[in-house]
């Protein structure tokens, strides 16, 4: 494995350090970037993504800590250096474009290589090239007024890549965007990466966007509370790979590779269920099992087919048994409705004035679950979990490993045993909300 192009060791930023205004952005973060990346700073407004952004970039020194680019400290370099550091080493996109309205496109694309010195006819000739790799060509004699957003930005990726840099910088790179130029624009950076083998480092609140990602660096009050693989891309960075974001739907689909999204669903509810069935009984309740999550039979039709007999086309459970696998199915798939209403708006980062409500309710399904009354903060410690599980920033594993730590340490303080079978429970409730299309083949 490479060494890290970018490295970070407890790195702290104070602004106005001293004064009564005195602000701590970012709290002992460290974090290693490796050559041919695609990572994304994802967090609210506030949580430090900027202020470590720009440190890289050469213009915030840290206050502590240590920060080394290609291996070296840029705040290290002297002013020439700095300069050529921060021309020829980082390229940057801004959400605002920063064009200069007075010249032409072409011009504002090779401006930065006026500095270097490159001859006017050899600059224009490269401007030209990279504007027409970026569907711009035919703009170039325009100005920049004269263009729309979507536009804009792509010249300003092309202007990024003028002098060849080794590392891109994109702050907030759609967020004056709609959603066909925001495409454009992540697809030329995700095609910049994978081709042209750059460092890509972008800011973003667009958790849609979080797919072009290999790895996704969570942060919150200016700590990194968690560096998340995406386990659809080969990873350059050494991850390990139990922390991957899989959910159950994913792991079945490798399991069962050939199987559509409906039947790998339908799995996942009879593995719940089943306990001493034969296989003969497991391949009926499958079928069973894909008309109600298809909804093409009731609960009282699907209880009726588990308890006929076998040689009369049922699976021969007791008439208790049956109704009791109906009520179950049922209810999950019910409680389901809130996971894919949640997942839906979070990944078009559309968030909504019910969300909270929406989390309190999936709460409430696991606490009911739990079958004993939970006090308060034991509730509330609940609801984080179930909020950070289907966002994404925890996985199954955590998940139940916070249920069982004791409640002095900042746990639920539930018995392994019991953690479990709360966190599978949790586990069907979310592998039915997550949406069919991109799973099994």
């Amino acid at each position: 494995m490479p060494e890290p192009i970018i490295k970070l060791k407890d790195l702290e930023i104070t602004y106005n350090p001293g004064k009564s205004n005195e602000y701590k952005a970012t709290q002992g973060v460290s974090m290693d970037i490796y050559p041919g990346e695609f990572v994304a700073f994802f967090g609210p407004s506030g949580c430090g993504k900027s202020t470590i952004f720009y440190s890289i970039l050469g213009i915030l020194p840290p206050s502590a800590g240590e920060m080394y680019v290609l291996g070296q400290n840029p705040y290290s370099y002297s002013p020439e250096e700095m300069v050529n550091f921060q021309t020829n080493t980082i390229g940057i996109i801004y959400q605002s474009f920063f064009l200069i309205n007075s010249i032409s496109v072409i011009d504002n694309v090779s401006l930065p290589q006026i500095f270097h010195g490159v001859s006017p006819g050899k600059r224009k000739k490269w401007a030209l090239e990279l504007l027409t790799r970026f569907d711009m060509g035919e703009h170039g004699h325009k100005y920049p007024d004269n263009l729309s957003g979507g536009q804009s930005q792509r010249v300003s990726v092309a202007r990024s890549m003028v002098n060849n840099p080794k590392i891109l910088l994109a702050d907030e790179p759609t967020g004056n965007l709609d959603s066909v130029s925001t495409k454009q624009v992540m697809d030329s950076l995700e095609e910049i990466n994978r081709v042209d083998k750059k460092t890509v480092i972008i800011i973003t609140h667009n958790a849609a966007q979080l797919s072009y990602a290999h790895r996704v660096f969570y942060l919150k009050d200016g700590l990194l509370e968690r560096v998340v693989p995406n386990p659809e891309k080969k990873q350059i960075a050494k991850v390990d790979k139990q922390k991957m974001l899989v959910t159950e739907m994913e792991k079945l689909s490798k399991i069962y590779p050939y199987e559509t999204p409906v039947r790998l669903k339908v799995k996942s509810l009879v593995n719940y269920l089943t306990q001493n069935f034969n296989f003969d009984q497991i391949l009926k309740l499958e079928n069973f099992t894909q008309l109600m999550v298809e909804r093409k039979i009731s609960k009282d039709e699907y209880a009726v087919l588990l308890t006929k007999r076998f040689h009369e086309g049922g699976i021969g459970v007791s008439t208790v048994e049956g109704i009791s696998m109906a009520e179950k199915v049922e209810l999950i798939l019910k409680q389901s409705e809130d996971v894919r209403r949640f997942r839906r708006r979070f990944m078009n980062n559309n968030f909504f004035s019910r969300e909270n409500e929406v989390i309190k309710r999936l709460t409430d399904y696991v606490a009911k679950e739990y079958k004993e009354k939970l006090e308060p903060v034991r509730k509330k410690r609940l609801k984080e979990l179930v909020y950070k599980r289907i966002a994404s920033l925890i996985g199954r594993e955590e998940f139940e490993g916070a249920l069982r730590i004791p409640l002095d340490k900042g746990g639920l303080g539930i018995s392994r045993l019991r953690s479990r079978g709360l966190t599978l429970y949790f586990e069907k409730i979310l592998t039915q909300g997550v949406d069919s299309k991109g799973h099994g083949h």
